[in-house]
């Protein structure tokens, strides 16, 4: 013997049915979020290099680094300054400015001087104006040469990717003021 279901059971499952075919359609398939560029022409990656010098200033009136984060541990782990530092073609502060390093650095070794460096290189000068190069990495700041990745940029450095080498210039004990050359190898479109 046969069992027939009710018309308001067939009635149920076609609304249904159409309700959802008309909601997928409305959201549409789940790889829209997803669009393929075409390029007509292959934009050719470019290797860039540049020497900057960094002037971390925490004497004076205006100071461009700041410590923001007092630590309370005898080497001064968990210390954290902010930084507006000039970028300058030559080692002297009052040669040409070309940018200005924003971000911060922290002591996060307990063992050495061991710097975590958060900063974009924000140029201000000729074709590279308005651009950045995002470095973020261990500054080791006793050694000699210090490296660096370049995670990022804007600009003219977009998807850049590369790295940063810093020599320590010159430090004034007396005052904590350091300047350091920084050279910068970056890939970029």
């Amino acid at each position: 013997m046969a069992t027939t279901l009710p018309n308001s059971f067939f009635t149920t499952l076609v609304i249904s049915i159409l309700l959802a075919s008309v909601l997928y359609q409305a959201t549409g398939d789940a790889d829209d979020f997803l669009v393929e560029l075409n390029q007509s022409k292959p934009v050719k990656e470019k290797l860039s290099h540049f020497r900057v010098y960094w002037h971390d200033i925490i004497s004076g009136r205006d100071p461009t680094s700041v410590r923001i984060v007092n630590s309370s541990t005898r080497n001064g782990f968990g210390t954290v300054n902010m930084i507006d530092n000039p970028l300058t073609v030559g080692p002297e502060l009052s040669s040409k400015l070309v940018g200005k390093a924003q971000g911060f650095y922290a002591l996060a070794s307990q063992e050495e001087l061991g710097l975590l460096m958060t900063m974009n290189f924000v140029f201000i000068e000729g074709k590279y104006n308005g651009s950045t190069i995002t470095v973020l990495g261990r500054n080791a700041v006793l050694n000699e040469v210090r490296e660096m990745p370049v995670i990022g940029g804007s600009g003219l450095f977009r998807f850049a990717r590369g790295y940063v080498q810093a020599r320590t210039h010159m430090f004034d004990i007396k005052t904590g003021d350091a300047t350091v050359e920084y050279n910068v190898y970056v890939m970029h479109y």
